[in-house]
């Protein structure tokens, strides 16, 4: 049992193993819960956000997916999760299973700060840990089974994101000995997600119908959902970037202040692009800008000042929505341009970080102390930071497509979905049931009596009558 006293001023106070004193600030640990509410609340963002920019029968899968992540990684971090990523003897690559199955997580000062213990430290990047396989998942949007994706999460947390967040986050990682400024996850997070839908998306090659069908995939069912995502994912950023400061100080404010402005910029920017080509005020243009300006704002939003995060924005939602053109070029069908935003949006981030990070903006926490990058004559940080987003790109890549390859050849692991599953919907096919109820004029077949019945059911009948 935990012998914990408080002093005059509430502060929390409980034995060190050496004797020592160790002293929390409950404000401290109050941000940083209240932030990993925050960013849980992002991951059925995202779910939301991916079921509004796909047809109204693959539209329920991706929420499922959100829970279903958060599930499954909470297990997974827990059991080795935690422990191979900020175990404090790892190596500079991975860690160990010091905390196996959740063993020293209390009250000792965790790796990340001292201002607040490892259970809470733990909780946190639980978050990051669930929103990052959930934005990689938006590859298999609309032709993959559901029930391989549980172990697909599982093996991908293990294989890819731990090593990743471990060399960057944790003081033995090889990024962070180096030199890496990674603030909230542009690596670990954006670049890893990203390239991994894009790994996703070549093994499983383009959708049925895709680019010519009146029924293809781009043409949507509903912006509802697709515009609520973003109001989630905004909201929770601000504990993802701020809550990254892992105390109540002035730099999770600067944090939050540049986090508002770059995806402010981004947005306006996003839709001013789109606006050139179709006159339109695109809503789901706009989210993708400001997402697109989180993204490339998160691995700098502790070490950068207000005025570049305004560049941030605009350089995320102009490279991010040119980016979106790769997949014609390039001839892949990444079907929510995960790579594009993510993967792209963070290797600008890393890259504006290096050009802008600035020691004072870091030292407003009172602790933090580093070189900068150009703005403070650290002109070194550039290549670190080529470094680290060519190690995660690669990385990522790579194991992903070995993960993919491996589970194609295991009896009931297969992820790719066949034609019929494809035609009739993931929602129908895995899960049973809806998202909406609403059927687009385009969904609509009609009968010998005239009576409008849904592509799906049409497609049911059809087959039931040749059987």
């Amino acid at each position: 049992m935990v012998n914990v006293t408080f002093d005059d001023a509430q502060s929390i106070i409980v034995p060190g193993e050496d004797g020592a004193t160790i002293i929390y600030s409950p404000g401290d640990i109050a941000w940083v819960l209240a932030s990993t509410a925050l960013v849980w609340i992002m991951v059925p963002g995202v779910g939301f956000f991916y079921s509004g920019l796909l047809r109204r029968k693959n539209a329920l899968s991706m929420i499922y997916l959100s829970m279903m992540t958060i599930a499954v990684v909470s297990f997974q971090w827990f059991f080795w999760g935690f422990s191979l990523t900020f175990a404090e003897d790892a190596s500079p690559f991975i860690g160990t299973l010091k905390h196996f199955v959740g063993r020293g997580i209390l009250e000792a000062p965790s790796v990340g700060s001292s201002k607040i213990p490892t259970v809470v430290f733990c909780v946190y990047q639980l978050m990051f840990a669930c929103i990052t396989p959930m934005l990689a998942l938006g590859g298999f949007a609309e032709r993959a089974h559901l029930g391989p994706m549980i172990v697909f999460v599982f093996i991908w947390s293990t294989i890819v994101y731990d090593p990743i967040a471990c060399w960057t986050w944790n003081p033995k990682g090889w990024s962070f000995v180096m030199g890496g400024l990674d603030f909230a996850g542009g690596t670990p997070v954006h670049i890893s997600s990203g390239t991994t839908a894009l790994a996703i998306s070549i093994y499983l090659g383009k959708r049925r119908g895709y680019g010519g069908d009146p029924n293809s995939p781009t043409n949507h069912i509903t912006q509802l959902m697709s515009s609520l995502g973003p109001v989630f994912l905004w909201f929770g950023w601000f504990g993802f970037n701020g809550g990254s400061a892992l105390s109540a100080n002035l730099r999770a404010a600067q944090a939050c202040i540049v986090t508002n402005l770059a995806a402010s910029v981004g947005g306006l920017t996003w839709m001013a692009w789109d606006y050139r080509i179709e006159r339109k005020w695109s809503a789901v243009g706009f989210c993708s800008g400001a997402v697109a300006g989180l993204v490339a704002i998160t691995p700098g939003s502790g070490y950068v000042g207000v005025p570049a995060s305004i560049l941030f924005g605009f350089m995320a939602g102009t490279v991010c929505n040119f980016a979106t053109q790769l997949k014609f070029l390039l001839h892949y069908d990444d079907a929510l341009d995960v790579f594009a935003s993510h993967a792209i949006g963070g290797v600008v981030g890393n890259i504006l970080t290096a050009l802008f990070a600035e020691a004072k903006v870091a030292a407003a926490d009172g602790i933090s102390v580093i070189p900068g990058g150009w703005l403070d004559h650290h002109y070194i940080q550039l290549a670190y930071h080529l470094a680290d987003s060519a190690a995660g790109l690669g990385y990522s890549f790579v194991m992903t497509t070995i993960i993919l390859w491996v589970m194609h050849f295991i009896p009931g692991l297969r992820l790719k979905a066949d034609d019929t599953t494809e035609i009739l919907g993931i929602d129908e096919s895995s899960i049973g049931e809806y998202a909406y109820n609403f059927v687009s004029p385009e969904e609509q077949q009609y009968d010998g009596s005239g009576t409008a019945q849904t592509h799906e059911t049409y497609l049911m009948k059809e087959r039931s009558s040749t059987a």
